[in-house]
């Protein structure tokens, strides 16, 4: 949350090892969420009502400058869920370091109609034209995801609504729901009490879905009157739809900043080395740079970009443009730190009559199958093409993020994948292939991409931020200053890197 010109980062922390256990809330604070200052948890297990934990949630600013949190409490060794509050002790401090959980917790017992070890992560409140608080809570029915809604008039006393917001077949459980609207036109955040004119605005829902431990949304309608959501057709709802990123990125959540009227997207990116590996690192999984979200013109899917203040930490640059790749072509970027570098690229192409034909038979595999079939080595027709990050001198390692084009019944498929099968020599680690398949028009024969790297991760974003992927990477030998970076080309066509600019990162300071 974003409060008295402060940003809070609380999240899933366990402060006496790097394995699973011991949840309590972590906190820290920025003036802007780059350099941090981490803080002594905000909640910790201490009350019958959160013996076992104390699982996600959100914070709400209440009218008159009052936070508060909400939050999910583990009771007993059955994992029995209910939802608690805190607020702050001393609301003058400017860092909120001090949290009391009043003794009438908790606020919401799950009723015996509903799955109480499948009911946790109560959203950021808003307040409807009725001036009743609404928040949303995750859970299942056998295979139904649900979003529950509950009303309150003052913040205490909360009654579940007759009927969900929202649910869905075949879904599994709901995890850490999320609910805001969204401006049809511009790039403005909207809090959820800004939703009176329902013809300029669309409303997201996500959740994210414990059976696949990734994020989905769907773009829709609110209807205020009936307290229902409802997808709009074009929006797939369930394991086929929309996700905010298509890699290594779970358990996300979304805060409006009122400080520059933007949506900001927090998102926790695990590892995928051993846990003995975490053991002597000592610390394990990140948060994502945070990402402002907005609606795509089309008003189909969301597009996401790094927060504007990442570019403070910019260093040295280096800049290319008109260098032709043809099939095979190796082009190192140099003069960056590449093992910790922002990179933005724009690749064009002459035709796009090379583009290999998609078989019908893929529509039936995920994206990340057919990056794994169809990798950055498989020569193609147009493309592959991309960036090689964290590469090793002699190729040895590396992670590839790459274009690949499909030609498929009057149309084009873009394929953006970001492949971690090569990306370290380590034994141990889970390294796919992440993929997802980019809605572009092709017209201008363009493509662009940006790569955030950062030692053991790079995110990448395709066409503006129409499609994220992000990937966990432990190279060995491409580490420091032996790590190196090329764009590449590996299909038949040739490419052109239009402009490509990339800056040595520098690292972030702590927030005095």
């Amino acid at each position: 949350m974003y409060y008295n010109g402060i940003y809070h980062l609380f999240y899933q922390y366990n402060p006496y090892g790097a394995v699973w256990g011991n949840i309590v809330w972590g906190h820290s604070v920025s003036r802007d969420m780059i350099n941090w200052k981490e803080l002594k948890p905000a909640i910790k297990p201490t009350k019958p009502f959160d013996k076992f934990g104390c699982w996600s949630g959100s914070a709400t600013v209440l009218p008159g400058n009052k936070p508060v949190i909400l939050y999910t409490g583990v009771v007993d060794e059955k994992q029995a869920e209910v939802q608690n509050y805190a607020i702050p002790a001393n609301i003058t401090d400017p860092y909120l370091q001090e949290w009391i959980k009043p003794n009438n917790n908790p606020l919401i017992a799950a009723e015996p109609s509903v799955n109480k070890t499948a009911f946790r992560d109560p959203t950021t409140a808003w307040m409807g034209p009725d001036g009743h608080w609404r928040i949303l809570i995750g859970s299942r029915r056998k295979k139904r995801g649900i979003a529950y809604l509950y009303r309150s008039k003052d913040f205490i006393q909360w009654v579940k609504a007759k009927h969900p917001l929202h649910s869905k077949e075949n879904t599994g459980n709901w995890e850490c729901p999320d609910f805001f609207p969204v401006s049809i036109q511009g790039k403005k955040g909207l809090d959820n009490s800004m939703i009176k004119k329902e013809n300029s605005i669309k409303f997201v829902l996500k959740n994210s879905l414990d059976a696949t431990r990734y994020d989905y949304y769907t773009i829709g309608k609110y209807i205020q009157k009936i307290d229902r959501y409802v997808p709009d057709n074009t929006s797939v709802d369930g394991w086929k739809g929309l996700r905010y990123d298509y890699g290594n990125f779970y358990a996300s959540k979304s805060f409006f900043d009122p400080s520059k009227n933007r949506r900001i997207l927090w998102g926790w990116s695990n590892e995928s080395d051993t846990k003995m590996d975490d053991v002597d690192k000592g610390w394990a999984g990140i948060q994502t740079i945070p990402r402002t979200i907005w609606l795509d013109p089309s008003g189909k899917q969301l597009l996401l970009w790094p927060i504007e203040e990442l570019e403070t930490l910019r260093g040295n640059k280096v800049h290319m443009s008109n260098q032709k790749l043809n099939k095979g072509n190796l082009l190192e970027i140099k003069g960056i730190t590449a093992a910790q570098a922002d990179v933005e690229v724009v690749f064009s192409f002459p035709s796009l009559d090379k583009a290999e034909r998609f078989d019908p038979s893929w529509d039936h595999i995920e994206a990340q199958e057919l990056c794994s079939r169809k990798g950055s080595t498989v020569q193609g027709g147009l493309g592959p093409f991309g960036l090689l990050t964290l590469a090793s001198k002699n190729l040895q390692e590396y992670t590839p993020v790459f274009f690949r084009v499909f030609s498929s019944k009057n149309k084009h498929k873009i394929l953006l994948c970001s492949d971690a099968s090569s990306s370290s020599l380590k034994k141990g680690s889970y390294k796919p292939s992440f993929a997802g398949f980019l809605n572009v028009d092709m017209s201008k024969k363009k493509l662009s991409l940006r790569s955030l790297i950062d030692h053991s991760v790079v995110e990448s974003f395709g066409a503006g931020g129409k499609m994220c992927v992000t990937s966990r990477v432990y190279p060995t030998l491409a580490v420091f200053s032996n790590a190196h970076m090329y764009a590449f080309n590996n299909g038949t066509e040739t490419i052109t890197i239009e402009t490509l600019d990339a800056w040595s990162m520098n690292t972030p300071k702590k927030m005095n």
